[in-house]
């Protein structure tokens, strides 16, 4: 491994999230427009560019390597890349390989994601109430996402849930969610919605539920405990009393996360976006296919853009509108 990937306020860097694609099969409502302009396929990344990317970062450090979308398992070909992801566990650079998925292509891959040595997925999933579910994913079915998660847990994949926090929508089911979780022994994590993407009719603002009111909701219902424990990842944690179980809360509005940011993203046409809420970018896409056998150029490239990651980004909505708005998709950077 060469040196180490540190960010000009001496935070390392390691974890990257890489989209495999920004197309996906579902609509929701707070990551995409009902009639999305997708990429054309030549511009994205083939397999074997993404690996040389992932490889890349995992020479110099990257240790966690999530694969998101768009929907990560509708691209052709996918499992070749998580198969060739896993020669790197196998040597011990990259302590772990693992998936953001919306649960819709699970009963079809989940064992062969096992079987590549993904051994935990998050399953984007606001709603278990199965008109409410087709109505916020436009054209997800709740019945495919359960197959799905039935055939995750029998390949022996450990799973947690991702909720987007809306207000107005499953404020309601927050009991009914979190008992599902834990009869099915899966951990649930809420996140605030993020002012991301061409808003149309789409109200942030409205939709924003904040995770110190969700917080509250469960301390109505349970006897609620923190926990000190990080996974290394944004979210703080506490654990239900009555049911054993670990709830997660990312609070990019409420209570910004960015000092101990260790990430970065990676898109499917090979821009590096040191972080979520901020538009600047650096293209890697030149370093890689105009040098194809000189690693080297390209780990300059990198450098380069982890050097100018900023200090945090300036999401807010404190001042009663949605300040810090991106004017991309979530889908197009990969949550």
């Amino acid at each position: 491994m060469t040196a180490p990937l540190i960010d000009p306020f001496a935070r390392a860097i390691t974890y990257l999230r890489v989209s495999v694609t920004d197309r996906c099969d579902f609509r929701c409502v707070y990551c995409m427009s009902e009639n999305m302009t997708f990429l054309p396929k030549k511009e994205l990344l083939t397999l074997e560019e993404l690996d040389r990317m992932c490889s890349s970062f995992i020479h110099m450090g990257v240790q966690k390597l999530r694969i998101t979308g768009g929907e990560p398992l509708v691209r052709r070909g996918i499992m070749t890349f998580f198969r060739s992801m896993t020669r790197h566990l196998e040597s011990g650079a990259l302590k772990e390989l693992t998936v953001t998925t919306n649960g819709s292509q699970l009963e079809k891959y989940a064992q062969d994601l096992f079987d590549a040595g993904v051994r935990r997925i998050n399953i984007s999933m606001d709603t278990i109430d199965e008109k409410k579910f087709a109505d916020i994913t436009r054209w997800g079915r709740l019945p495919q996402v359960m197959r799905g998660i039935d055939a995750a847990q029998k390949a022996g994949l450990k799973i947690k849930i991702n909720a987007v926090a809306l207000k107005g929508f499953n404020e309601d089911e927050l009991p009914t969610i979190t008992e599902w979780c834990a009869d099915r022994g899966m951990d649930l994590t809420w996140i605030e919605v993020m002012p991301m993407g061409d808003l149309g009719n789409e109200d942030r603002f409205g939709q924003y539920w904040s995770l110190k009111d969700v917080r509250k909701a469960y301390e109505d219902h349970y006897q609620v405990t923190d926990l000190a424990e990080s996974t290394g990842g944004p979210a703080r944690y506490v654990r239900l009393e009555q049911t054993g179980q670990k709830i997660g809360f990312i609070t990019p509005m409420s209570h910004n996360f960015c000092e101990s940011c260790n990430r970065v993203r990676l898109t499917c046409t090979g821009e590096l976006y040191t972080c979520l809420g901020q538009e600047g970018m650096q293209d890697l896409r030149p370093a890689m296919r105009q040098q194809p056998d000189n690693d080297e150029a390209l780990e300059q490239a990198i450098r380069a853009a982890i050097g100018l990651k900023p200090k945090g980004h300036d999401f807010d909505y404190s001042r009663q509108r949605a300040d810090g708005q991106m004017s991309r998709h979530m889908s197009h950077t990969g949550g």
